[in-house]
């Protein structure tokens, strides 16, 4: 290569207004097509596509250079802009109407065939594309993406930025402190012994900027965890990060709703509700047994422990006697369950929610009959029937377990009958907030309280005495909001009080040597005037992914892990050699 052709175009913006004008343009072939005295390629960069044409009666130079080039070579090209003949015009290109004679051609570098068709991105399972990840950054599905997402931060940006908030970074090495999940460690050459950890959040830091005057502070922020993944969560991960000061909670919940509007306003073109719907957690839980609920469709979960004390079923009663749960979910087409699926719903709740079971009874000619039905006398029946407003063809699914199972169970469930039964708008947006958390949850292995968001977190000032008394029902200042299902952020009014902070620590188990050791940095500077503040954050990639229309979040970061935390592109993680363990004062034990 001896020169380059500084392009004056991209592929995506020549049309019939740039006719007979000399361009130039640079990209990757996409297409050939071959046809003897013409050649055509479909060249391709980030911006469009632009088909271009070798004509060996006009230039047979390039036309002669042109042969021996293929798919994923990159080129720059300049030539005269034409304009197609009706027939061969391609109404789906932005570019369609016209094509680029070429008259030079400049090969910077030539591809070896590729290792999948970058046209079609599902030629390759996603465990090789993720091998050649950069390839598949060149298809048209994930340029899309990385563009959205670039969109979206500038959006971000711009709607925090003029509301007076100010972008401030906080470190990547930091002290390890329990955040509820897994801390990534970066031990310390210079420090033996000692260890960094990777910021699961910038909470402690964010706190700190309040102290510190900046009542406004945001940051687009890379987070890390390391706990069990799933298609929505990634080791390494980006968060919207908020922290306000001389708030409430609902100050924080009508900025979150601004910035959502603000967002999907900008980017999808979608006008969300100026208010969305609030639920505590405990109606969340108990109408659609999770706390990130998807209400683009009803099927709520109904109450059955009265039916169950008037019923034979003894197995229930003993359930309900034993201080569990009993509730039930209806489902349209009760003909379309055989016993087949019915055993398979049955399998999957039992290897996955720990359900011991899923009863069921379905109603034909207002009639209950089949599964449990034999221990529910008629007269039962029917007040089951006008209670619950079963009708004919519905089935009744019913889970007796403790409450934990029961509701996991069948918030599963219900996801999965409206999936089979086609019953969720997939182009409707219904966001809402949750509120009032639980302030702390049994641990059952420790036999502890631990905190439900993090310990910073306030209690609501009106459930002070039961954080004394009986902390499991202490609602905190806590919230999230949820859009389709998928929890896309969450926060919290924080503690500003020092006392109020070593009433928590207390419940906790964190003794005043444990908390100073971990939290002294921030709980020295709450003395010297800590303002109320709270705030939240929002998860960037969930947010960019439900925006695309993809399934799983390695879609819309350019360089993710797979479920297992690994990097099949570059192999991480890897071994290291023992110089660098040396050095470190480290050594590897063989894992129990």
């Amino acid at each position: 290569m001896d020169k380059i052709i500084k392009r004056t175009h991209t592929c995506g913006e020549l049309s019939l207004d740039d006719l007979e004008k000399n361009v130039s343009l640079n990209g990757w072939i996409s297409k050939r097509r071959d046809l003897g005295g013409l050649i055509f390629f479909d060249l391709r960069d980030r911006y469009g596509i632009t088909q271009i044409v070798f004509d060996e009666k006009k230039n047979d130079y390039s036309f002669n250079i042109a042969k021996k080039l293929s798919f994923e070579d990159v080129i720059g090209i300049s030539g005269i802009v034409i304009a197609r003949p009706k027939e061969a015009i391609n109404d789906t290109l932005a570019t369609g109407q016209i094509d680029i004679e070429v008259n030079d051609i400049v090969v910077y570098n030539e591809s070896e065939p590729p290792p999948f068709d970058i046209n079609n991105r599902n030629s390759a399972s996603e465990e090789h594309r993720l091998k050649y990840r950069y390839l598949e950054l060149r298809t048209k599905e994930l340029q899309h993406s990385m563009l959205l997402r670039h969109q979206s931060c500038l959006e971000i940006r711009k709607f925090l930025s003029n509301l007076d908030f100010i972008e401030i970074e906080t470190p990547i090495l930091m002290k390890s402190t329990p955040e509820g999940a897994r801390d990534f460690l970066v031990p310390s050459r210079i420090h033996s012994g000692k260890f960094y950890a990777l910021p699961q959040s910038p909470q402690t830091y964010k706190q700190l900027l309040m102290v510190s005057g900046f009542d406004k502070y945001f940051q687009i922020v890379k987070c890390f965890r390391d706990e069990d993944f799933r298609a929505d969560r990634q080791p390494e991960f980006t968060q919207i990060d908020i922290e306000m000061s001389f708030v409430e909670q609902d100050d924080i919940i009508e900025l979150g709703t601004n910035l959502t509007r603000k967002i999907w306003k900008q980017i999808v073109n979608v006008e969300l509700p100026e208010a969305f719907p609030k639920l505590t957690y405990k109606e969340s839980m108990e109408k659609y047994g999770t706390d990130k609920p998807d209400i683009r469709f009803d099927m709520q979960l109904l109450e059955f422990d009265q039916y169950i004390f008037d019923s034979s079923f003894d197995t229930f009663k003993n359930i309900l006697s034993s201080k569990g749960r009993v509730k039930a979910i209806k489902c349209p087409n009760a003909s379309m369950y055989s016993r087949k699926i019915i055993d398979e719903l049955t399998d999957w709740l039992k290897t996955y929610y720990n359900a011991k079971g899923l009863a069921w009874m379905k109603c034909s000619d207002n009639i209950l009959d089949g599964g449990i039905s034999k221990f529910f006398d008629n007269s039962l029946k029917s007040k089951i029937i006008n209670d619950l407003s079963i009708s004919n063809d519905e089935i009744i699914f019913i889970i007796g377990d403790s409450q934990d199972i029961v509701l996991s169970a069948l918030g599963a469930l219900r996801l999965k009958l409206a999936d089979r039964e086609n019953l969720i708008d997939k182009t409707q947006w219904a966001p809402l907030w949750v509120v009032d958390f639980p302030l702390v949850e049994w641990n059952k292995d420790h036999k502890r309280w631990d905190a439900l968001h993090h310990p910073f977190t306030s209690p609501n000032l009106e459930d002070l005495e039961l954080v004394d008394s009986n902390p499991g029902l202490a609602r905190s200042l806590g919230y999230d909001i949820v859009m389709n299902g998928y929890e896309l952020g969450g926060g919290s009014i924080r503690i500003h009080d020092s006392k109020l902070q070593a009433k928590i620590f207390n419940l906790l188990g964190v003794d005043d040597q444990e908390a100073n050791e971990k939290f002294g940095f921030l709980m020295n500077a709450f003395k010297y005037g800590a303002p109320p503040h709270g705030g939240m954050a929002f998860g960037l990639d969930r947010i960019i992914m439900l925006l695309t229309g993809s399934a799983q979040i390695r879609d819309v970061i350019a360089f993710p892990k797979t479920t297992s935390a690994m990097s099949l592109m570059d192999d991480s993680p890897s071994f290291v050699d023992q110089e660098q363990l040396n050095e470190l004062g480290l050594k590897i034990k063989e894992k129990k």
